[in-house]
């Protein structure tokens, strides 16, 4: 999720909250369920806005940093002994990241500005791991938001404002709508185990985690719902586990939501993370693979330690 400059940010939560009190109730409204609490540890603060995060693999945490005044960004590097780098410099609006192999890839031109005047400045650009060469890998795309690569290469952006929401990339960089049926599009991640898309949905009134079948794109799938007014839970970022379980960033709300995609079951692992916005298990040397890692838009980085069975 983005909401560009600072100022916008803290306005759009607030017309959020003023709006919600003035709608009727929703069905999905119910108090969330709680699953056994995950212990929270604070790793690094300090940052600007942090949007997104991904392992590079090498002992690094790459972070999708935007800036203060809203203007330029960057990707930074955090090693696992809290050392702090800057991976790729002036970026504007610094959006999902992935890392495949020795290269990650990431976008730019996220931010709410340029989804309502349908700027067409965003891209995706790939960071080589080795040498750190930049390259761009598409244009013309219209605040790509989330990120995901399909098995055959092809890259999905989303977009949770405006309209059209979900956007394939091919090899070639031309772009296309897909599974336009959903809309408010934000957090995405590819099951490869399963062969589906994880997607999660920001403003709609109702905050739906789906998946979309990636041999049939069109193809309705079952909707897990997390209680709770939509734009209030505000659902960003999310990851998938090996077994399938995704976890869910509630960026408003300030937890995070464990969703289990085939029994609908959905409950939070965490609260108290105001403005949390994309979630990873950790991946590469120093980084605990059993705990997931969490970026706000207060600038930190914390550490959620399941329970011990």
């Amino acid at each position: 999720m983005n909401l560009s400059r600072p100022t916008c940010r803290t306005v759009g939560v607030l017309a959020v909250t003023a709006t919600a009190a003035l709608l009727p109730a929703n069905p999905a409204a119910a108090a969330p369920e709680s699953c056994p609490q995950w212990t929270q540890r604070t790793v690094a603060s300090g940052y600007g806005f942090l949007e997104n995060l991904g392992f590079d693999g090498r002992g690094n945490l790459l972070l999708s940093e935007q800036s203060a005044t809203g203007v330029g960004g960057s990707l930074q590097r955090l090693a696992a002994d809290g050392t702090k780098s800057v991976a790729v410099g002036d970026i504007d609006g610094p959006g999902g990241v992935i890392v495949v192999g020795d290269t990650a890839y990431f976008t730019t031109g996220n931010s709410a500005t340029a989804a309502l005047t349908g700027r067409t400045d965003g891209t995706i650009r790939a960071l080589d791991l080795d040498t750190g060469a930049v390259t761009t890998v598409a244009t013309g795309l219209t605040m790509p938001n989330g990120l995901a690569q399909l098995p055959n290469g092809d890259f999905v952006v989303s977009k949770d404002v405006g309209a059209g929401s979900m956007t394939r990339v091919g090899a070639d960089g031309n772009a296309s709508p897909y599974a336009p049926s959903l809309t408010s599009t934000n957090g995405l991640a590819f099951d490869r185990a399963r062969d589906r898309l994880v997607v999660s949905t920001t403003f709609d009134p109702t905050t739906v985690v789906t998946f979309v079948d990636y041999a049939d794109p069109s193809r309705q799938a079952p909707q897990t719902v997390i209680p709770g007014y939509g734009p209030l839970n505000a659902a960003d970022d999310l990851t998938v586990g090996p077994d399938g379980t995704a976890y869910v960033a509630l960026n408003v709300a300030g937890r995070i939501q464990q969703v289990d995609l085939d029994t609908r079951q959905t409950c939070s692992i965490a609260d108290g993370l105001p403005l949390s916005s994309s979630v990873r298990f950790g991946s590469g040397p120093g980084w605990n693979s059993h705990a997931l890692y969490v970026t706000s838009f207060l600038g930190t980085v914390t550490e959620l330690t399941p329970p011990k069975p």
